[in-house]
Parts: structure tokens; sequence; C-alpha cells
């Protein structure tokens, strides 16, 4: 089979397959089934997502031997099932996350780790919502516990986690603001309809803090209740400022590169929550919230309440350009590799 393999660790988006940590393989085993109640799956789209990219440059927390194939969450439709299967069959149309192994053409898993994709709901759009959307909901439902009329403020919300958050937000009943950077990104995200306030990190009229306070006091509001940060660096610490008595910081990761500091004199005074939030640990140590919250996503997403927005399709020999996509911060949603697909369109933006 076909499949991404990292022979050493660098930075994938180099143009240069010779010198690039990955390498696509034609050669590939097809993994084995190691148990009775096993499923293979042929893989129709696997996601692209920070960690990844983290992974294969050896700067994640989780650093597998070489070599590898990397690759997290996917979706696809049963190849072939064990002997003792008995929740799928021979072409269901499947999504699931793993902890490596979703960039090649087939994976194997236990038939517990699978999740049957609902009739009418895109494969592709499947494949990207597992840890994305899984992250913000575990987040904000099950951390945070946001409720109807509070307010949430979500950074970096033109990312794959921000524009989960954003919908998941509107959901619960919250009271949503926006903040990305650049035109294009605040003029989609205005469009999506989600957002009640959206606020561009590149405007020279107002600062962040500043548009935020305007907005609130428009509503009578005093701040903000729950904070989702995947940014980290100074606009956390900017945005922190904006925080109500008991407000909840929840920490996403650090796509600026910066480990903000959190002012425990503060949290104290102000009764804060801090959540960190590793969303793949949860698989370890909470499963069932997990597989809980996946299956309410699929739920929400065959009602039409959530909307997967893939920005960028490749397939596996342009994973350099996938890459390059999320380095250079082109991405609004998600950037996905699909598989057996003529038709595939590089960009939608």
């Amino acid at each position: 089979m076909e499949a991404l393999v990292v022979r050493k660790l660098g930075d994938p988006t180099t143009k240069d397959w010779e010198s690039s940590p990955i390498v696509l393989s034609k050669e590939e085993a097809i993994p084995a089934f190691e148990s009775p109640t096993a499923v293979r799956v042929r893989v129709k789209a696997t996601s692209l997502n920070y960690a990844n990219y983290l992974q294969i440059q050896g700067m994640y927390q989780e650093k597998p031997p070489l070599p590898f194939i990397p690759g997290s969450d996917y979706s696809g439709v049963v190849d072939a099932v064990g002997p003792k299967v008995s929740q799928f069959k021979v072409g269901d149309p499947v999504c699931s996350f793993a902890a490596l192994g979703s960039y090649a053409q087939f994976i194997v898993t236990e038939e517990s780790q699978l999740f049957r994709v609902p009739d009418g709901c895109d494969l592709v759009g499947a494949g990207a919502l597992p840890v994305a959307f899984g992250t913000s909901h575990v987040a904000l439902v099950h951390r945070a516990q946001l409720s109807s009329g509070q307010v949430l403020l979500v950074l970096g919300a033109a990312g794959g986690v921000g524009l989960a958050a954003l919908q998941i937000g509107k959901v619960c009943g919250a009271i949503v603001i926006a903040v990305a950077r650049g035109t294009e990104k605040v003029r989609f995200l205005k469009s999506l309809g989600v957002a009640d306030h959206v606020v561009d990190l590149s405007s020279q009229n107002v600062t962040v803090t500043q548009s935020v306070k305007d907005f609130l006091k428009s509503r009578n509001l005093k701040g903000v209740d729950v904070l989702y940060d995947p940014v980290g660096g100074k606009l956390a610490k900017e945005t922190m400022r904006l925080l109500n008595w008991g407000a909840h910081i929840l920490v996403i990761g650090f796509a600026s590169g910066e480990v903000p500091v959190i002012p425990a004199n503060i949290a104290l005074v102000k009764n804060w929550t801090v959540h960190g939030l590793y969303w793949g640990s949860y698989k370890i140590h909470r499963p069932r919230v997990l597989e809980d919250s996946v299956r309410e996503l699929l739920s929400w997403m065959a009602r039409g309440l959530i909307t997967i927005h893939i920005s960028h399709t490749y397939n596996l020999s342009e994973a350099n350009l996938a890459f390059s996509a999320i380095k250079d911060r082109k991405v609004v949603g998600k950037v996905m590799l699909v598989l057996d697909d003529k038709s595939n369109v590089r960009s939608k933006l």
C-alpha cells in the first residue's frame, strides 16, 4: 500500500523529496489484524493537525521511534472485518482517530474504536472531525461546562480547533467572540454567522481588548467567562484582562510559539480556573469521555448543527504542500489528505 513514512525528523514542508523527513512509500505492508475484533479501513481522508506537523519535527510531547507512519483522525470505508466483529460490515462509512498510522491507504483498528458516519454526512468532513472538534467539544462542554448566555472568547478562531470552538459555543447558546488575523479570514468568519463579534488582529484602528470591551459594553456585559486559547504568547496575556471573576481559561496550544505566563496571584483573586487540555491523553485516562464526545459531534453534524470547513485538500504525494499551508498560516478550517480522489481540489479559499 501507499503510505507517508517518517524516516528522520525534520521540517516536512521542504519541496525536495530527497531531503524531506517524509517519504512516499508505495511498498508498505498492509497492517495485519491483531485480534478477532479488528477492522481494516480503506482510508478516504485524513486530517493534518498542527500536532502532526510538530511530531514530524520531533517537537511534540509524544515522540514515536523511527520510522513511523504519522497521522491521527481519519475517515474511510470498512474493507475487511475480523471473525468476531459484530458492529460493522464491509462497506460501512466510518471515522476514528489513532496515535499514528492514518497517512496511508489502509489502517487497522479495534471495532470499539470506530464510529459509524451517519447517512448523508460528507466522508471527507467526517475525517476532519475527531481531533479538531473533539478537542473543542471536550474543552468547552466537559471541562469549562460552557452554558447559555456566557461569553466565549476564541483566539485563533480561523484555525481548525478555533472554527470548531465557535460552532460548539453557538450550539451551547454562548455569546461568541472570534479573534483572527487578516481581512480574508475575518470576512470568512463573519460570513459563517456563528460569531456575535469578530476582531481583526491586523487592524491598526483598535486593540483587541478595546474592540472586545466596546462590544461587551454594547451588550451590557461585564466580561468574558471562557477564554479558548490555542495561540498563547502576548495575545493570551492581553486578553486575560477581559476575564470575569470565576472565568475559565482553556489552554489548548501555543501556535504563536510562545508559552504564556498565567499570573497565579490574579487567578487567586479572581477565582479563575485554568484547564490544560491535551485531548489525546483522554484516550488513556478518560476514553469514555472521548467516545461520547465524538458520537455527540457526529449527531450534531448529521443534524446540520455544525459544519466541517475544509480549506485545502491534497493527495499523499503533495504532503509537503499540505504542511506548508499550515506553516504559512494560509488555512481557514482544516487541511486534508484525500486518497483515491481524482477530482482533488487543492484549495477552497
